[in-house]
């Protein structure tokens, strides 16, 4: 009997191994294969979706969020359960507001081809005239830059011969201060600054007397009578 059922044992071992070597062999030999029917066999199912008994939220309920109480989510529902969704499908019509806001944008960023030639020949224009002005202006100035080159010259000389002035004046009452003081002064010293504003002072009055001299002789002049003609 333990023989017997030796033999049996054995025999179903063999049997086995048998089969594991056939299954072996058969991947061995085209396994690429077996992987692309495997691949090209896989199609997944659509999700459905529920129509006979869709949710729709409560929008009276607190429990609901708050992006589900919006005008959008509405459209979105009625445009995934139709008439089920309970949603009037006027309610989701832009108001008159809305409306005008979309033609507006829509005449802003899409105009019609009229308005768009209209508005290249207007830029064109508003250019045109900008550089006609910006030439007319060039033109203008470099008639004018002689005239500019001579005053610049001249008020360069000027002020050459007024710094040359300034200097021949400051050196001269250097020297007077020198003479007056007998020695040499500080030209930031009160007293070279003193000596400075009186002889201002004394300018200012030798240029009055003069100036009066020269009114009196005018007048003079004026008044003296015509020599008697032969």
């Amino acid at each position: 009997m333990a023989a017997s059922m030796l033999c049996r044992r054995t025999a179903a071992l063999c049997r086995t191994l048998k089969d594991f070597s056939s299954c072996k062999a058969v991947l061995s030999v085209n396994p690429p294969c077996g992987l692309l029917l495997q691949t090209a066999s896989y199609n997944p199912k659509p999700l459905k979706l529920n129509l006979r008994n869709p949710h729709i939220p409560d929008k009276d309920s607190e429990k609901t969020p708050e992006w589900q109480k919006t005008a959008r989510y509405d459209k979105k529902l009625f445009g995934r359960y139709g008439s089920e969704s309970g949603i009037d499908p006027a309610s989701l019509w832009p108001t008159h507001e809305e409306l005008e806001k979309i033609i507006a944008e829509e005449n802003q960023w899409h105009p019609p081809l009229e308005v768009m030639l209209k508005n290249i020949e207007a830029r064109e224009k508003e250019e045109s005239e900008k550089r006609l002005a910006r030439e007319k202006l060039i033109a203008a100035n470099m008639a004018k830059m002689p005239k500019m080159i001579a005053d610049w010259r001249r008020e360069k000389r000027e002020t050459k011969q007024k710094l040359k002035e300034e200097k021949a004046r400051r050196t001269r009452l250097l020297a007077e201060a020198r003479e007056r003081f007998g020695y040499a002064v500080d030209p930031r010293s009160p007293k070279f600054l003193e000596m400075v504003a009186e002889i201002e002072k004394e300018e200012k009055k030798k240029k009055k007397l003069m100036k009066r001299r020269l009114r009196e002789e005018q007048a003079t002049g004026s008044d003296a009578p015509p020599a008697a003609s032969s």
